[in-house]
């Protein structure tokens, strides 16, 4: 159950995966002196976007917690949008310096193990997640998360960000060659075993550690309200994840236990559904059960 393209979640802060690849990097594997070159490029253009969101200041009539929450993990992700592939240069300088460091043949340009994936998913991927579109995907799950949460034994804010992980916030739901929607939230492949609906679609699967174009089935239902239902059938049924149920507001052990169990291939998994989850619990109860009264459109977060 890998992330599609673009929903893989990979978050700025993520020092526990920056710290693996440094390792894997001082091993000369070019992939990750590729994937350590990236990070830390995320992280001066994230520097960067703070310093400018800073020197505008806030709002003194209308600014808030929440709108100062959503902002950071919209300027996370933005971040993220201005380093994908060619970047700002400044990885492919790092490159050359580790290769110096290092004696790696890797190249500055990348290889076939480049962390960067982008147009490998149909689905456009020039613009990172609003607030706006944060907001509107957290609230139109809210209700059905709750009660979700109550049958696994965890917090709602959990099975939210995984969900958040899996589709990008929504805009990266897995669909079929006419573009209709599977309405599948958490990423869950169709197996010879599911007798419903399918939907073929791009996504990325890590290989040693390394992502890696690849395609897959998943199971397709007629509403995010079924996604959630299945999913939560899934992990009451599946001894895999039994260790997730029950874990209550600990994130770290939910995502943990889903790693475990292999939920996914994506070696940073847990730590990245752990940053957000920890970034909703920010989020008072009350804001998160308000709905946006705009429309949700096509391409901009509907499910």
């Amino acid at each position: 159950m890998t992330a599609p393209v673009g929903a893989n979640g990979q978050v700025y802060a993520d020092f526990a995966g920056l710290d693996a690849l440094k390792r894997s990097a001082a091993n000369k594997d070019p992939g990750a002196l590729r994937a350590v070159a990236k990070q830390i490029e995320s992280l001066f253009a994230r520097m960067m976007i703070k310093s400018m969101r800073d020197a505008s200041g806030t709002d003194p009539v209308f600014g808030s917690d929440q709108q100062k929450m959503y902002e950071g993990m919209y300027d996370d992700q933005l971040s993220l949008e201005l380093t994908r592939g060619k970047g700002l240069g400044l990885a492919d300088m790092l490159v050359r310096q580790l290769q110096r460091l290092n004696g790696s043949a890797a190249s500055p340009s990348g290889s076939p193990a480049s962390t960067d994936t982008t147009g490998v998913r149909s689905v456009p991927q020039a613009s990172a997640a609003t607030p706006a579109q944060q907001r509107n995907f957290v609230s139109s799950l809210w209700p059905a998360a709750q009660a979700a949460a109550r049958e696994l034994g965890t917090d709602p804010r959990n099975l939210i960000a995984q969900a958040a992980l899996e589709t990008s916030w929504g805009r990266n739901v897995p669909r079929d060659g006419a573009g209709a929607s599977s309405h599948n939230l958490f990423g869950v492949k169709a197996s010879a075993s599911w007798g419903g609906d399918t939907i073929a679609a791009a996504t990325v699967e890590y290989q040693d550690g390394s992502p890696v174009a690849a395609s897959a089935n998943f199971r397709a239902y007629g509403s995010a309200e079924q996604s959630v239902k299945d999913y939560v059938a899934l992990m009451r049924t599946n001894p895999r994840y039994a260790a997730a149920l029950n874990t209550g507001a600990d994130t770290r052990a939910f995502g943990a236990a889903l790693q475990r169990g292999g939920y996914a291939t994506d070696p940073n998994y847990a730590s990245k559904l752990v940053a957000i989850a920890t970034q909703l619990r920010d989020v008072p109860e009350d804001s998160l059960k308000l709905a946006s009264s705009l429309p949700i459109t096509p391409g901009t977060g509907t499910l």
